[in-house]
């Protein structure tokens, strides 16, 4: 599947089809790149990545310059469930087993900044972007409560966390507002917020502090041209930068195939019921956290600041999303709560991300001057910005936190970009089958 930065879901003011673009407040626009710049950094890609690193360069000095090839927040950044979890993406124990002891402790370190970092800028949102406490994650089989045990024990006594706690059946029934699970995890120290509002907040701030952004303006080449590099934009002008940050996720289409062959454009689906009564909403989630589960094509959902529910369910890796997005979701979120049964879904969209082969997200410098944050597995409302801020130490001369990051394992997906489609979908197959048996 390529994408090339088309989003055609758009409507004509730019905005995604969701909940969270339709009780946004108006926004104006970034006009696009209409004649050549020479900037010290160009950063493609208008999601959470893109934005964070144009925010800290620019706040250390730097000339920067964002080019979206649609709109800021209108791919996956700004249609995602909103969940910020705590750590990485990869539990801790992989981490030690894959990165050794010391930097998997680094990881969790910045897995804990990561958190604070979105804590600050949403703050810069008048509504704080609608943040809630709180994530409750389902385990499914008993074998999972046994590793949700040894998690937690890892996490309090190793890393001195503190926020966490087991939930046994009847715990997590009454938490969830659900018996599908056989007992999960209460993370008081993750939440839940807004994820559009989020991302035009960090555009608002990284404008503010001096950065350039340029919407309707995809790039499609980046060329060496002497010590800089040239990045030639659809329209025909072009950038002159003396660093280049490709930060297109999902949408990274043809642009950097080294980049490309590292991460697979994965879409999932999202549907919002209408306004729940005061009674069953609250009977849902009473203590209105987020929650996820632990299947490997994974449920997640959260209720909202007005009294909905947002329920994630399905994923594809095809170029096109389902016509009628309600009706693939629906099954996904009667499976959990089929006292929704006969709730209307007001909302439902479909959004690109991309995942690695390892699910640990992709954050290097693939060589002087060119650097690359991409491949969040679905964790990157927490993992992106702070990303973007690695990237920007980085390029201002401390790579320490990158250097972390680039240790862990990324490989290339088998077969490259061909075969990297058509063998994860027969992988998304077959966890799904072990999803069904249990």
């Amino acid at each position: 599947m390529i994408r090339d930065g088309a989003i055609a879901d758009l409507s004509a003011e730019g905005r995604p089809p969701t909940l969270y673009a339709a009780q946004a407040p108006a926004t104006s626009r970034f006009a696009p790149l209409a004649e050549g710049a020479r900037v010290d950094v160009a950063v493609i890609g208008g999601g959470l990545a893109g934005l964070s690193t144009a925010l800290h360069l620019a706040r250390r000095g730097r000339t920067v310059a964002v080019l979206e090839a649609a709109r800021v927040g209108a791919g996956a950044s700004g249609r995602n469930g909103g969940q910020v979890h705590s750590g990485q993406r990869r539990d801790q124990a992989w981490l030690e087993a894959h990165v050794g002891a010391e930097d998997a402790r680094r990881l969790w370190e910045f897995g804990e900044a990561a958190k604070a970092l979105v804590r600050e800028l949403a703050a810069g949102d008048p509504d704080g972007c609608h943040v809630a406490p709180g994530l409750l994650v389902g385990a499914h089989t008993d074998r999972l409560m046994h590793f949700f045990r040894e998690d937690n024990e890892r996490l309090s006594t190793r890393y001195g966390y503190p926020h966490e706690e087991v939930l046994e059946r009847e715990e997590m029934a009454a938490a969830l507002g659900t018996r599908r699970f056989v007992g999960g995890i209460r993370d008081r120290g993750a939440f839940h917020l807004d994820p559009y509002r989020f991302v035009l907040t960090i555009a608002r701030a990284a404008a503010e502090a001096g950065a350039t952004i340029h919407e309707t303006t995809r790039a499609t080449d980046i060329a060496r041209a002497g010590s800089r590099w040239r990045v030639a934009t659809a329209a025909g002008p072009a950038l002159d930068a003396g660093t280049v940050v490709v930060a297109a996720n999902g949408y990274l289409g043809r642009l950097e195939p080294r980049i490309a062959a590292h991460v697979l454009p994965l879409n999932n689906f999202i549907a919002v019921t209408e306004r729940l009564p005061e009674d069953l909403f609250r009977s849902l989630i009473p203590g209105g956290e987020a929650g996820c589960d632990t299947r490997f094509v994974v449920r997640y959902w959260r209720p909202t600041h007005d009294g909905r529910i947002s329920f994630g369910g399905g994923e594809s890796t095809g170029a096109a999303f389902p016509a009628d997005i309600a009706s693939l979701v629906r099954p996904y979120l009667l499976e959990i709560y089929p006292q929704l049964s006969g709730v209307r879904l007001e909302y439902a969209w479909g959004g690109t991300l991309a995942v690695t082969p390892t699910r640990a997200p992709f954050v290097r410098r693939m060589e002087p001057g060119l650097y690359t944050a991409c491949g969040f597995s679905g964790q990157g409302v927490g993992t992106a910005p702070f990303a973007g801020k690695v990237l920007a130490d980085a390029i201002a001369g401390d790579t320490e936190a990158l250097d972390v990051f680039s240790r862990l394992p990324v490989p290339r997906f088998p077969g490259g970009t061909r075969l990297r489609a058509p063998l994860l979908s027969l992988a998304l197959w077959w966890f799904a089958l072990r999803d069904r048996l249990g």
